[in-house]
């Protein structure tokens, strides 16, 4: 089911997620669904979107689904960065889609995660990759873009 994503402005963007249980995992089966569904809906609606954390349809838990050559579910990330080396760039975000927000990243990291299964992972990701992890894992400590801005003037209205 494509859920309602949570617009700016929305106070429950800003909280910070609790961890996953295992226990809770069966019952979050339905939300992975839901995520991706919105992850299409948004492609459908608006031409872009790769990845969505939880946060962004209500459900307060650090849990990330990310959709490039095959789905990925991410639970409980962990970030380590690798170097200083940041990049800036303009960032989109599906809770407010018709903006775009210069922001700067760290040009690689390495993601610890649980996948759905519950197994532990790894993940290498450098630049485009490791802003959107960036920016996903922002969501999950009530972190947007918008907070993260260059500067007053790194906003622009897509045409």
């Amino acid at each position: 089911m494509e859920r309602d994503i949570l617009l700016l402005g929305n106070p429950r963007l800003y909280e910070i997620s609790e961890e996953v249980k295992r226990e809770e995992l069966e019952e979050l089966r339905s939300v992975f669904t839901d995520m991706f569904d919105c992850i299409r809906g948004i492609r459908r609606d608006y031409g872009f979107g790769r990845a969505i954390a939880a946060p962004q349809i209500g459900v307060q838990k650090r849990l990330i689904c990310i959709l490039t050559d095959q789905p990925y579910v991410i639970i409980n990330p962990r970030l380590e960065f690798v170097g200083n080396e940041m990049m800036e760039l303009m960032d989109d975000c599906m809770s407010f889609p018709n903006l775009l927000v210069r922001v700067r990243r760290y040009r690689r990291c390495i993601l610890h995660y649980l996948d759905e299964n519950w197994k532990e992972q790894e993940m290498y990701l450098e630049d485009d990759m490791s802003e959107l992890i960036q920016h996903e894992y922002d969501h999950l400590d009530g972190i947007l873009a918008t907070m993260r801005a260059i500067d007053n003037k790194s906003f622009v209205i897509k045409q």
